[in-house]
């Protein structure tokens, strides 16, 4: 029997209720101009695997090892097509250069598989340089890696696989070569840029760094960028200032927004969403498919042959039990949930009916569908 309720799936709802605003650390909502991480990147190759690398179609893997061999001195005169070599794959490692990064500090690198290896478990990248957007070797990443967890096992009709063995962890193996040089307060000015531009934000920012310092330093650029006058124009300066400021806490301000996900029936609510006088009617409604099989028997010597018969009936039920709530102007939050539990919505039926309510133009908040 199959079973199709068109508002009760089960579903996850988070709801962010209004709650008592606390400020957020300046550190926590914006950063200084200039102060970023670097993306790296590099092609290596993983040995040591117990027959789990790359296979013969793989052959830029088998070419890569050729090269490796013929810059050790090692020649060997044979068509890279009838080499196989299973305990080595070709991957792609990747790691982010942190700013102030000193040369002979250690970072985290990434490996993944480029070819059709199975597993990278328990082998060891080799020597592989990792290049910035500028074309230069900034760190050196070698040593074991580690899939955390994942591992991958294979036998006649069965699979078992955890995480995913193609992709690995290598901590603190990359080692730094060069160093990224971050000029602060050369012209005076110390800028930071908020992660989520706002013009109210920005303002409130300024007048918390103006407290903070005891005079008039800080101005907002635009919605996501504020000024910061130093009192001389050295790197010293910049980082006294970027200390006395960056605890400074700061209520951000954020646009009244809902969203939704039809496929896990998540909604997310913010606590500055607000409706328009609406009223809200509401009912269920179950389908039910049901499937009966029958046995149709021949009579004796007939000669005829025993048939299962299948016997569908369809039953469409709607909820008896319809009601209509009417919800009054500038609505908030609890006060909407507290309205659309009074019906006994279900997150997939939330969904409808907050698309509906944007329809009808009442819902002062931006909807997003994701």
């Amino acid at each position: 029997m199959a079973v199709l309720r068109c508002a009760a799936f089960a579903a996850v709802v988070s709801l962010a209720f209004a709650v008592p605003a606390f400020g957020a650390r300046l550190k926590d909502i914006a950063s200084i101009e200039g102060v970023r991480q670097n993306q790296l990147s590099g092609y290596g190759l993983v040995a040591g695997l117990n027959g789990t690398g790359d296979s013969q179609q793989a052959i830029f893997t088998v070419q890569s090892v050729l090269n490796m061999l013929r810059r050790r001195g090692l020649t060997l005169n044979i068509n890279p097509r009838q080499l196989q070599i299973k305990n080595v794959a070709a991957v792609s490692v990747t790691a982010a250069l942190p700013p102030f990064a000193r040369q002979g500090g250690r970072i985290d690198a990434q490996v993944s598989s480029l070819g059709d290896a199975k597993s990278l478990q328990g082998g060891t990248l080799l020597t592989t340089p990792l290049f910035g957007p500028d074309g230069q070797v900034y760190a050196v990443a070698q040593g074991p890696v580690s899939l955390g967890g994942g591992f991958a096992a294979h036998g006649p009709g069965a699979t078992a696989q955890k995480s995913h063995p193609t992709t690995a962890f290598l901590a603190g193996g990359a080692l730094v070569e060069r160093e990224v040089p971050v000029a602060l307060g050369t012209e005076g000015v110390l800028t930071l840029a908020l992660h989520q531009p706002d013009f109210t934000t920005a303002g409130r920012v300024a007048t918390a760094v103006n407290d903070a310092l005891g005079r008039a330093a800080a101005r907002p650029l635009d919605a996501g960028t504020i000024a910061v006058d130093l009192g001389a124009a050295s790197e010293a300066e910049a980082v006294a200032t970027a200390t006395a400021i960056e605890h400074v806490e700061v209520m951000p301000d954020t646009t009244a927004r809902v969203i939704l996900n039809e496929r896990t029936g998540t909604v997310i609510i913010g606590s500055d969403v607000h409706i328009m006088p609406i009223a809200i009617a509401h009912g269920s409604l179950n389908v039910t498919v049901k499937t009966d099989f029958g046995v149709s028997q021949p009579a004796p010597f007939s000669q005829g042959q025993t048939v299962v018969v299948p016997d569908t009936t369809l039953k469409v039920e709607e909820g008896a039990k319809q009601n209509l709530v009417l919800l009054r102007a500038g609505v908030s939050l609890g006060e909407l949930v507290a309205g659309l539990n009074a019906l006994g919505v279900t997150p997939q039926d939330l969904i409808a009916i907050l698309q509906a309510i944007q329809t009808a133009g009442a819902l002062q908040a931006e909807l997003e569908i994701m």
